[in-house]
């Protein structure tokens, strides 16, 4: 079966670091586009950053500059790289795998990240 398993989230600094993992199994891993999704309490599930299995990525506006997503296709890990953390990126953190037609997509149980002073 497909596991995605998030680790990594914490208690930081504004202004600190985190880098999250996603520990991918259960079907190829570089056939698939990843992202990383969040969502703090009382908002809605918003879309961090993607990678697709060729290498791109994109971000959500909030982040750029910031945050840094990348793939390991050998050890079939999914990272965020996040500086200059701020309040606002306080959330649970969840890892992303695409869907084939007639597949469902797969999420992780979340990492939660708290950033405060």
């Amino acid at each position: 079966q497909v596991q995605l398993v998030e680790s990594g989230g914490g208690l930081v600094q504004p202004g600190g670091s985190l880098r999250l993992s996603c520990a991918a199994s259960g079907r190829v891993f570089s056939l698939y586009a990843m992202g990383w999704y969040r969502q703090a309490p009382g908002k809605q599930r918003e879309l961090v950053a993607e990678i697709s299995k060729g290498g791109r990525t994109n971000y959500v506006d909030s982040v750029k500059g910031r945050f840094a997503i990348s793939r390991d296709n050998v050890e079939s890990i999914l990272y965020l790289q996040m500086t200059n953390l701020k309040p606002e990126d306080t959330a649970v953190y969840y890892c992303h795998q695409e869907g084939r037609p007639g597949e469902p997509d797969y999420w992780g149980q979340g990492t939660h990240v708290s950033v405060s002073s």
